[in-house]
């Protein structure tokens, strides 16, 4: 019998296909073979009915003309799409164009991509489950009639080209309100006290005259150093002596969310370059026995392994590092996520004989990282605890005590294939009740910190806590954000920009359902309960329907229009694209009409009217910034393009700032640069101290650096100028 087998991706096409014979015929469905128009809503709304209107992708439809020829010449047609809902949802088109039926029309899947899984597949074959599918489509309407209803209208009131989504928008708000604790984190000065033993024993000050001490109870240097003389002047003994056994157990394999935020700390790599190495590794890759899969599926929340998985990592621990390095028992894990689709499989290798250093001949540089970090976390999985000796000990006075603790590695267990990062922290053997000598006693001024921003892989450990999307989605939910300007990315942390707080603010006010994390953590769950147990779908879109769109039509009346972009006359210095005038959250500000894909903006008062008249019109003049520096143009601009330059007197380039140089202690003289105004050591270069804000003699009470007086958020404030410490108050 010729068979034809139709799967997502040409790579695993080209996988499946080696494992089979040379009368069956393998074809890529590259994706979504039909889905919504892109350029319109897509669906019908009659009488509480919602139906979609598919049509074929253009790029599609050559290749559909190919398979429905090539399915005229074979006896039987196999659905194997990815697993997933938006897998089992492409297979229904499929054969829905194909003509296919669906009761009848055999749909195989697998977890892994490999001779044995792709056999048993097609020996078992089952029917398209059309729950999952609706689950899908449910999904896709919800997210079309959220975004063809509500970007045109903030577009309409804030800014032209701005979206909005059930998950985008709900983590949108999560970035947004912790950027709100930082800018309204207040610091908190705290003293530590620190004593030194013999032995080089450190610890840290746990009593003083009766009283614990705990972290920020002393909360100034006269205290600090009150404490300091007290007890410099003690004599201490060793107190008790604590030595316990602390057993350390291994974490579950990967799935989805965990894989992401492991790669991205120990590899660098952002989620988008983590999924699109896993696919390749899952697709299919070059290795000892030829073209294959060399890990399961990737888009999973499940921590479920087979059970011959199991048998066959733990025959290999055995015989690589022994019985002991074995667990007692063979581990399961259960997953934490909202949802989990318990019937999946954790992401691991699909061969334990493949091991990182015989894949080291046949995968790319990246992908054996990825790999290896894969193959080391499923194969600690099933590997003994390792165990630690902890030691506590106080070191005690009359006026007050000290407390330092240690550990040792006492087995490596799990260890010995997974990183340790419970580094050995070795404390002398002491004596309860001897003698020890205080050697010295620090004293270190700190400060409370805000929290911190999200990183790309704690955004999605809290998307994942708070059951917001799903594992298919984390990765291009961030990849949406970054697009579409709302976010940066800058040293790993995810910062709004300005318009992230205006639309965020909107639709709090107006639409608090779409970026409240428990609304969309309910809204997946009603999509579960679609999938799993057959919910009506249409009851879902039609309670979801009525009230947004009456809030759509209210909006556009209630709704304060914020949308202010003026042409200013300029050309972008990075890309000539035209320059606009917009209204941030801190106000007005000069910006690239190209945004988001040039971020050049400046600050409004840059461009500042002068006394000068345009020889030509009569018009003012005024300042403004080219590649070249600043220079005075006609504010009637274009119909007057007379250009002049600064002359020195203008510039103020010698004006000296009363604050001496921090670094060197000479003059500190405003310059102009190509990018504007700044501050700068006139004892350039043997000193290199230069800032954007001009210095005060306010010092800053953390580093005693100078700090500039600046405006943010409406408010006036200190900011201190190192880059290494930036810390701000309010002024008064």
């Amino acid at each position: 019998m010729k068979r034809l087998i139709i799967v997502e991706s040409p790579s695993k096409a080209k996988t499946i296909k080696s494992f089979l014979g040379s009368g069956d015929r393998v074809v890529a469905s590259k994706g979504h073979i039909r889905d919504l128009p892109k350029n319109k809503m897509g669906i019908k709304i009659s009488d509480g009915a919602f139906t979609p209107v598919y049509e074929v992708n253009s790029d599609h439809k050559a290749l559909v003309e190919e398979i429905k020829g090539i399915a005229k010449s074979c006896d039987q047609l196999y659905v194997a799409t990815d697993e997933d809902r938006e897998g089992e949802a492409i297979g229904y088109h499929i054969a829905a164009l194909l003509g296919a039926p669906l009761d009848t029309t055999p749909r195989i899947v697998f977890h892994e991509i490999t001779k044995k899984a792709i056999v048993d597949a097609l020996e078992n074959p089952r029917t398209i489950d059309i729950n999952k599918v609706n689950a899908q489509q449910a999904r896709r309407l919800l997210d079309r009639i959220v975004g063809y209803s509500l970007s045109p209208l903030l577009g309409s009131k804030i800014q032209r080209g701005l979206s909005a989504g059930r998950v985008q928008s709900a983590a949108l708000k999560i970035i947004v309100d912790r950027e709100r604790e930082i800018l309204s984190f207040t610091p908190r000065e705290y003293w530590s006290i620190t004593g030194l033993f013999d032995g080089g024993v450190e610890a840290e000050l746990s009593r003083f005259e009766g009283k614990a001490i705990e972290k920020m109870s002393v909360s100034s240097k006269e205290e600090a150093e009150r404490i300091k003389d007290t007890l410099a002047r003690s004599s201490f003994v060793v107190g008790k002596v604590e030595k316990k056994e602390r057993k350390v157990q291994p974490q579950p394999p990967f799935m989805t969310s965990t894989l992401q935020q492991s790669a991205s700390g120990k590899l660098g790599y952002a989620p988008k370059k983590t999924m699109f190495l896993a696919q390749r590794l899952y697709e299919g890759v070059a290795t000892d026995r030829g073209i294959s899969g060399v890990i399961t599926y990737m888009r999973t929340d499940s921590l479920n392994i087979a059970q011959e998985a199991i048998a066959a990592v733990r025959g290999e621990i055995e015989r690589r590092f022994g019985n002991r390095h074995l667990s007692a028992s063979a581990r399961y894990y259960k997953s934490k996520a909202k949802g989990a689709q318990e019937a999946h499989e954790a992401i691991r290798p699909t061969r334990v004989d493949f091991s990182p250093d015989l894949a080291a001949g046949f995968l790319s540089k990246d992908e054996l990282k990825l790999y290896t970090l894969i193959y080391n976390r499923f194969m600690a999985s099933q590997m003994s605890d390792a165990v630690f000796e902890t030691i506590s000990v106080s070191f005690e006075a009359k006026e007050g005590s000290f407390k330092s603790g240690g550990r040792r590695l006492l087995f490596d267990g799990f260890y010995r294939v997974w990183d340790n990062e419970d580094k050995d922290k070795p404390i002398p053997e002491l004596k309860e009740g001897g003698q020890i000598a205080l050697k010295e006693i620090k004293t270190e001024q700190r400060f409370t910190e805000p929290p911190g921003r999200y990183s790309e892989a704690g955004l999605i450990k809290v998307l994942e806590q708070l059951g917001i999307g799903r594992p298919s989605t984390y990765a291009p939910t961030l990849s949406l954000l970054e697009d579409r300007g709302y976010i940066t990315i800058e040293k790993k942390q995810i910062r709004p920009v300005e318009i992230a707080f205006t639309v965020t603010e909107t639709l709090e006010k107006h639409f608090p359902e779409i970026v409240e994390s428990q609304f969309t953590a309910k809204m997946e769950e009603q999509l579960d309960a679609i999938a799993e147990n057959g919910k009506d779908w249409q009851e879902l879109l039609r309670g979801f329907y009525g009230p947004f769109i009456r809030k759509i039509e209210e909006g556009k009346q209630a709704i304060e229009s914020k949308k202010v972009v003026e042409d200013v006359g300029e050309i972008c210095p990075l890309c000539s694209a035209p320059l606009v005038k917009r209204v941030g959250r801190f106000g007005e500000f000069i910006s690239c009409s190209a945004y988001p894909k040039c971020k050049y903006s400046r600050n409004v008062t840059e461009e500042s009217a002068s006394d000068v008249k345009c020889e030509k019109c009569g018009s003012p003049m005024v300042t403004r910034r080219g590649k070249r520096g600043a220079f005075l143009a006609c504010s009637a601009y274009p119909k007057c393009k007379n250009t002049k330059p600064i002359d020195q007197g203008e510039k103020e380039e010698a004006r000296i700032v009363s604050v001496p140089c921090p670094k060197c202690g000479g003059e500190i003289k405003r310059r102009f640069s190509k990018r504007g105004p700044f501050y700068g050591c006139s004892n350039y270069p043997k000193c290199d101290f230069a800032v954007k804000y001009e210095p005060t003699e306010t010092k800053c009470p953390k580093c005693g650096y100078p700090m500039a007086r600046r405006v943010v958020r409406k408010k006036e404030i200190f900011e201190c100028l190192s880059s290494a410490c930036k810390h701000k108050m309010e002024i008064g």
